[in-house]
């Protein structure tokens, strides 16, 4: 399975943006996928997680209410919404898959995409 996270950017604290991890290889239609952020000089995160049927989903306290998980098993694609966006959310997203969601949900994922910059200003 590769991943590839797109649609990170530069946007104004408050503001939006919608990141999208596409697949190539095998589907991750039956896999759980999680984003993960990391700032410089931070541990990496997790801020959302969703299992393979979409009906569960977990996100932190520091993102509930702002970001929402989606995923698209016919376009073999995980959203990530993000709303309200504040400067602490900047940091490299990456999107991740596992044959296990909890473990995905605990940060060990079986497959890691490259990321994609997400830039919030003050």
């Amino acid at each position: 399975v590769q991943l590839q996270a797109f649609g990170g950017g530069l946007v104004q604290a408050g503001g939006s943006l919608r990141l999208s991890c596409a697949t190539s290889g095998r589907t991750i239609s039956t896999t759980g996928v999680g984003w993960f952020r990391q700032a410089p000089e931070k541990e990496r995160e997790i801020v959302a997680a969703i299992s393979w049927t979409g009906g569960d989903t977990y996100y932190p306290d520091s993102v509930k209410g702002r970001f929402t998980i989606s995923r698209d098993n016919t376009k073999n694609t995980v959203y990530l919404q993000m709303n309200s966006l504040k400067p602490e959310d900047t940091g490299a997203y990456y999107c991740a898959a596992g044959w296990s969601y909890s473990a995905v949900v605990a940060g060990a994922p079986d497959y890691w995409g490259q990321g994609t910059q997400v830039t919030v200003s003050s």
